[in-house]
C-alpha cells in the first residue's frame, strides 16, 4: 500500500511542478508579449505567484518533511505579498510618467483623480505661493488640498 501511496503523490509532485513551472513560463512570454506596462505588470504577478506556490507544494510533497513547510510558507507568503505591491507601484509610477496606452485601458479610474490633483496644484501655486513645477513639499498631499468630505472641490474663492 505504501507503494501505491508513493506513486500518487509522485504524480501529484510531478503535476505541480509541471503546472507550475508552465505558469512561471506564462508569466515570462506575457511580460515579452503584452503590449504595455499595465498588462505587463498583471502578467509578471497573477501567474507568478500561483506557479511559485505549485513549485512550493511539489517540493514539500517530494521531500515530506513536516520541517520544510514553515520554511515554503513563509517563502510564497513573502512572494505574495511583495509581488502585487510591488508591481502596483510600478505601475502608478508608469501612469503618472505616461508610460502607457491609454488606449488598451477600458476603464481609466486614475484620470479624474490626476486631472483634479493637478487643477489643485495649479490653483494651489497661485494661491499658497508654491512653484507649479509638479512636486509637492514634503508631507503635502495634492489630492486633499481643496477637495470636501466627498472628494468634489470645497466651496470657495476657486469654486466660484
Amino acid at each position: 500500500m505504501s507503494g501505491a501511496l508513493d506513486t500518487v503523490l509522485e504524480a501529484v509532485a510531478g503535476v505541480f511542478l509541471v503546472v507550475g513551472c508552465l505558469m512561471s513560463v506564462a508569466a515570462g512570454i506575457g511580460m515579452l508579449r503584452f503590449p504595455d506596462l499595465l498588462s505587463r505588470m498583471h502578467a509578471a504577478t497573477k501567474p507568478q505567484v500561483l506557479g511559485l506556490v505549485l513549485l512550493l507544494s511539489a517540493v514539500a510533497i517530494e521531500l515530506r518533511s513536516w520541517a520544510l513547510v514553515p520554511v515554503l510558507l513563509l517563502a510564497w507568503l513573502l512572494q505574495l505579498l511583495t509581488a502585487p505591491v510591488s508591481a502596483h507601484m510600478v505601475g502608478r509610477a508608469g501612469y503618472r510618467t505616461k508610460h502607457l496606452k491609454k488606449e488598451t485601458l477600458l476603464v481609466d479610474e486614475l484620470d479624474q483623480v490626476v486631472a483634479r490633483a493637478a487643477l489643485q496644484d495649479g490653483a494651489g501655486a497661485e494661491g499658497h505661493g508654491r512653484e507649479s513645477s509638479g512636486r509637492e513639499p514634503a508631507g503635502h498631499d495634492a489630492g486633499l488640498d481643496a477637495a470636501g468630505p466627498d472628494g468634489g472641490a470645497a466651496a470657495g474663492p476657486a469654486g466660484t
